[in-house]
């Protein structure tokens, strides 16, 4: 993997900002560190700039979803290989990067952090709500999803150009995985430690809920789900034909 940057969707995020920059640019550099602030008005931008990472500022609140995809965009016009994510309260530990990129290296296109296993810290309710989502979009995807929620994740540039995911919510990571696991890109998970430091969640566990059922919903019938599933089955047809190719031209070359 040669170019990776980190991009860090904020809001209000102050108090932890510079403390995250310093602690991921042990592994990526200050250059590759992206701080999406997503209208705050607090001094999220201020701090992140005098730490020397790129800054990148919405005019108001839009959402996570938002901030990820203005990073994303930023990733691909700047031909980044893959891109990484963490969530800028301090919930995803930077020490834990290298295991990301070890697993992408095994040949994944996504790399989640799996919560699951330690859930002492994790309020009720983010369990209740991560298990029922996750156990939802496995059955979508007939893949095993341990922790859907996890923002903690490392992607290649091949599934930012190809998914497009509509919401701008928190919702859009749970789109993002169920589009990308239907396009047929490989997902792989990495545990890590389950960190919550009593910062304020910006997630509305009832409104967000209500719209990860719409999107669930829509990937039944919605024309944007349905594409990537019959692109994945053309392609799957394609190769078949390839290989079957391959056989014959080896038969062929064995006779003569």
């Amino acid at each position: 993997m040669n170019s990776i940057c980190a991009i860090i969707p904020a809001y209000n995020a102050e108090r932890t900002i510079g403390i995250l920059i310093e602690r991921v640019k042990k592994f990526i550099p200050l250059k590759d560190i992206i701080v999406v602030d997503d209208g705050s008005n607090d001094m999220t931008s201020k701090i992140a700039f005098d730490r020397g990472v790129n800054v990148l500022k919405h005019d108001e609140n839009y959402g996570k979803g938002k901030a990820l995809k203005t990073g994303f965009e930023f990733a691909r016009s700047n031909n980044y290989d893959a891109v990484l994510t963490l969530d800028a309260d301090l919930q995803h530990d930077p020490d834990e990067i290298p295991k990301f990129i070890d697993k992408l290296n095994e040949g994944f296109d996504i790399v989640i952090g799996n919560r699951m296993r330690n859930l002492k810290s994790m309020p009720i309710e983010r369990i209740f709500s991560n298990k029922i989502t996750s156990f939802l979009i496995s059955l979508r995807t007939g893949r095993k999803i341990p922790d859907s929620q996890c923002g903690f994740r490392l992607i290649k540039r091949a599934v930012i150009e190809k998914i497009n995911a509509k919401s701008d919510g928190f919702g859009f990571e749970s789109e993002f995985l169920i589009k990308a696991l239907l396009a047929g890109f490989k997902v792989g998970f990495v545990e890590i430690k389950t960190i919550y430091n009593g910062e304020r969640s910006y997630i509305k566990h009832f409104g967000d809920t209500f719209k990860f059922i719409a999107i669930y919903t829509r990937s039944f019938w919605g024309d944007d789900f349905l594409e990537l599933k019959k692109q994945k089955a053309e392609g799957l047809i394609w190769e078949s034909l390839k290989m079957k190719e391959k056989r014959w031209l080896s038969f062929f070359v064995r006779e003569g």
